[in-house]
């Protein structure tokens, strides 16, 4: 593998996949180019054109091709005595909307979720319509003008067996302990029974692994006509357009783990970091081992598999230990060096995009790479 000396960079999305790519490594070869410079490919929100409202850092983003895809380009790069430099963003995921499983799951769960720790969230704010709840200013016009306007839907979702609130594009999912709130609305029997076992998750500590089995009840029961019917008839109790429906869901949102707001709230009320003031940007605690883990154990993977050169680091401002981030990552990359195969023995380069104060200096014991010259 030859040295770093050249690069173009290359911005992925469905109109230019990885396998587009592939088509121009042998023209990037001959102008000189040592390495393609990847914006981040880890699966993104659906149609994204910049990857940088990551949703689930454990798959190749299938809308550029997914992993076959960049094997692909990775053995045409290899085949030309060419690398990969990959844009990476350990500071935050897409939130809102409905795409992100750990943003859903929190919501649901609230900090029993295995995911509440993942986010930047503070769970103990002095607001106390906001203690152990999360602020989602996601609303279009203020709460309770939306709550009325009918564009608030209550809905089952059949394929997870789960509840949810439904809001353009947005999902609140609706906490599984809560169920029971919905299902005794329904006449059929079998729908009333699993309410009473729904509710009996409010005192369970096991909750959140009981509740798969309660799911394939729910399931199993609504294969019948006559319960689909039956819960047809309870979610329309709940329409935010009629006044009874209107308390009937204001009731069951409030038992929820957020509370809905408009999204001019977001500046002076929100509880969670966000990527400057993006709000559908969440801020993740990749301080935290368990957080890192999650978040690069793919992209370690693929440094170990030597399909990777070089990783550059998005907006290391944003994390709460830049300096400690970068160490243990540089640690990670120099234990998989012995790992990778033999013909790219080269050390993983690692930059970091760096935002410098006036008067303020480049930290050189951060165990990034060295520029070439300025960084700003």
């Amino acid at each position: 593998m030859k040295d770093i000396r050249a690069t173009v960079r290359l911005q992925f999305h469905a109109g230019f996949t990885l396998d587009d790519a592939t088509q121009w490594v042998d023209y990037f070869a001959d102008l000189g180019v040592s390495h393609v410079y990847a914006s981040p490919l880890l699966a993104s929100r659906a149609g994204s054109t910049h990857g940088y409202d990551g949703i689930d850092p454990t798959r190749i983003d299938p809308e550029i091709g997914g992993e076959a895809a960049l094997e692909t380009l990775v053995t045409r790069l290899r085949s030309r005595g060419m690398g990969l430099i990959l844009d990476i963003v350990p500071n935050h995921v897409a939130v809102g909307g409905s795409e992100n499983p750990w943003w859903q799951e929190v919501l649901a769960w609230g900090r029993d979720s295995p995911y509440a720790d993942f986010f930047d969230i503070d769970w103990q704010s002095p607001d106390p319509l906001l203690r152990g709840r999360l602020l989602v200013p996601f609303l279009g016009a203020p709460y309770d003008e939306v709550l009325t306007s009918g564009l608030l839907k209550l809905g089952y979702v059949p394929e997870s067996a789960s509840f949810t609130l439904e809001y353009h594009e947005h999902r609140f999912p609706i906490d599984p302990r809560r169920y029971g709130d919905i299902l005794r609305h329904a006449e059929h029997g079998a729908l009333h029974d699993l309410a009473v076992q729904f509710e009996g998750l409010q005192t369970r500590l096991d909750a959140y692994t009981a509740v798969g089995e309660l799911r394939r009840q729910l399931r199993h029961a609504l294969e019948e006509d006559a319960a689909r019917a039956s819960l047809a008839q309870a979610l329309e109790r709940f329409a935010g357009n009629t006044e009874t429906g209107a308390e009937r869901l204001h009731a069951l949102i409030g038992h929820q783990n957020y509370r809905l707001a408009w999204w001019r709230t977001a500046s002076d009320e929100i509880n969670w970091r966000r990527f400057f003031d993006i709000t559908e940007l969440g801020g993740l605690r990749v301080e935290l081992p368990e957080v890192f883990e999650a978040t690069h154990s793919l992209i370690l993977q693929l440094v170990e598999a030597g399909w990777v050169d070089g990783l550059r680091v998005d907006h290391i401002d944003g994390l709460a230990d830049p300096r400690g981030y970068c160490l243990r990552l540089r640690e990670r990359l120099d234990a998989l060096q012995a790992k990778r195969p033999a013909d790219v023995p080269d050390r993983v380069a690692l930059y970091v995009e760096k935002i410098l104060a006036e008067g303020e200096q480049l930290h050189t014991d951060w165990g990034s790479t060295a520029p070439p010259a300025t960084s700003s």
